[in-house]
């Protein structure tokens, strides 16, 4: 499993793993959590769940009889887990965002380096993909999702110049195609931009081919609902929006009791090594014991 994870050992530290324990994998991608997971585990089990086809490839390669991995969206965690006859869990970690093995690779339209189709799904054989949505929605469809998802100030602006040329026939077809369209309606002149401007509107895409928002808010209720007493649920965010319903569910739920009251970051060191890692935060909460 070739992978290097974010924030591993404060995710392993946050999930206080018992060496008997049931743990979950919500989004096994390259597998370097799920291995060092593995790593600490005796008589216990660990079961991996992602709907990446990639990564159920990657899932095939582990020899271990301790491991089970589930092909589907963290969404459906409940039933992932009657799938393996689980019913109570120890812990739970959710890595949410992209995978590196998911940027770097051209192919599914994530990152805007390199001519791709402009797919953005996790499944690449389920749901609408980011030019599906670009052909099909309204202009206040597309408004909303690009100031909703993206936070992005000219979404009016985008959507307008979408549309018009959605209706001329010339609707950019490859990310890179795209990310010059919108740079080209949204760059401010005058003004240096600290990344790309097309970066918050490819963030909203992809949050809108996914249903990303959604299926965490039904994957930390999942989980939740499964864990045992004292059971730990770690949720690794990499943008304000998940952060936000990771830390209002954490906070606003009855159920459980937080372990973190500011969240975790990389150290200098760990951004160094992974400039992926440097917008992470961990949270971590505890099922209470009733």
């Amino acid at each position: 499993m070739m992978h290097v994870p974010v924030l591993l050992e404060a995710a392993l530290e946050s999930l206080a793993i018992r060496p008997d324990g049931i743990y979950v994998d919500a989004t096994f991608g390259g597998g370097g959590h799920a291995a060092a997971i593995l790593a600490r585990l005796t008589s216990g089990r660990l079961i991996a769940i992602d709907a990446d086809p990639r990564a159920a490839a990657i899932a095939a390669g582990v020899p271990d009889h301790r491991f089970s991995f589930v092909s589907a969206n963290f969404r459906a965690l409940p039933a992932a887990l009657d799938r393996c006859r689980v019913t109570a869990i120890d812990g739970v970690l959710f890595d949410l965002g992209v995978s590196s093995m998911q940027l770097d690779d051209p192919g599914r339209g994530f990152a805007f380096g390199k001519a791709a189709p402009l797919d953005m799904r996790m499944n690449p054989h389920a749901g609408r993909s980011a030019y599906d949505i670009l052909s099909t929605a309204s202009e206040g469809e597309l408004a909303q999702i690009f100031f909703r998802y993206g936070e992005e100030r000219a979404s009016r602006r985008l959507a307008r110049a979408i549309v018009a040329r959605r209706a001329a026939g010339e609707l950019p077809a490859t990310t890179s195609d795209f990310a010059a369209f919108v740079a080209g309606v949204v760059r401010r002149p005058g003004r240096r931009e600290r990344t790309h401007p097309a970066t918050r509107v490819f963030q909203a895409l992809r949050i809108a081919a996914n249903d990303e928002l959604e299926a965490l808010r039904e994957g930390l209720e999942g989980a939740i609902l499964r864990l045992r007493a004292a059971g730990r649920i770690v949720a690794i965010s990499f943008h304000s929006l998940e952060d936000r319903i990771v830390k209002q569910t954490f906070r606003n739920d009855e159920r459980l009791q937080v372990i973190t009251r500011r969240p975790i970051r990389p150290d200098q060191a760990e951004i160094a090594a992974n400039r992926r890692a440097r917008s992470a935060k961990l949270r971590a909460a505890e099922r209470k014991v009733s």
